[in-house]
């Protein structure tokens, strides 16, 4: 097989979007929120385990703990309370608590909305960032990639194999190929063709609208 041009892969990137968009369009977030605060400790939830379990837990964790006032004055251990059901929720409720008490003491109890103060607060790191800028702000500077992103992007070769252990390297490579107005519905849409088509055992490449410009089709 030739090698790609960095103008083909360019243009078979923004076609991969172009298809996704057609079949998908304006996908809503997955995490249950109703204002940024509540979207960043969801998000800050989700890590190593699945959205549908996060959305199980938060209704009770918000109504005992709606504000980051309110969670910055809790103890780990009470929150822990609440989200037990979920992997790692020992560290997930101190970052909770720990989130929270910096947004008070230092943003005034709202959420930051810029790529480097978010990514200060405890536990939240690029792709949380970008997912809380993105969904609770409608600013993009980046793309979220997460295992489903990640595992799109190098079925599809558009990130090296190198990079497959490294999202934040993978977010990258996508933001070179594609132009910015493009990055905003990536995220939420490649998740979706994730989890229905593209899925991480015996994806479904028969009838993909991909299948035709994806390398990976029928091998995987």
């Amino acid at each position: 097989m030739p090698r790609e041009t960095k103008q083909a892969k360019v243009d078979r990137a923004v076609e991969v979007c172009r298809r996704l968009d057609e079949k998908y369009g304006p996908v809503e977030c997955f995490l249950d929120h109703t204002n940024p605060f509540r979207l960043t400790i969801a998000v800050l939830l989700s890590a190593q385990t699945t959205d549908a379990q996060v959305n199980k837990v938060t209704p009770a964790l918000f109504e005992r703990f709606p504000t980051p006032e309110a969670m910055a004055a809790a103890s780990p251990e009470q929150v822990a309370e609440y989200i037990h059901s979920l992997g790692f929720y020992k560290s997930k409720a101190r970052h909770c608590v720990e989130c929270a008490q910096m947004i008070v003491s230092e943003f005034g109890g709202e959420v930051p909305h810029t790529m480097e103060e978010l990514t200060r607060l405890p536990g939240v790191g690029r792709k949380t960032a970008n997912i809380v800028m993105n969904v609770g702000f409608g600013i993009v500077e980046g793309i979220a990639v997460d295992t489903h992103v990640n595992r799109i992007a190098h079925r599809l070769a558009l990130s090296p194999k190198t990079h497959a252990k490294e999202p934040l390297k993978t977010e990258q490579d996508l933001l070179r190929l594609l132009p910015r107005e493009l990055w905003g519905p990536v995220n939420h849409q490649w998740i979706r063709h994730g989890r229905d088509t593209c899925t991480a055992r015996g994806p479904k490449c028969d009838g993909c609208v991909l299948e035709d410009i994806c390398p990976s089709a029928h091998r995987c």
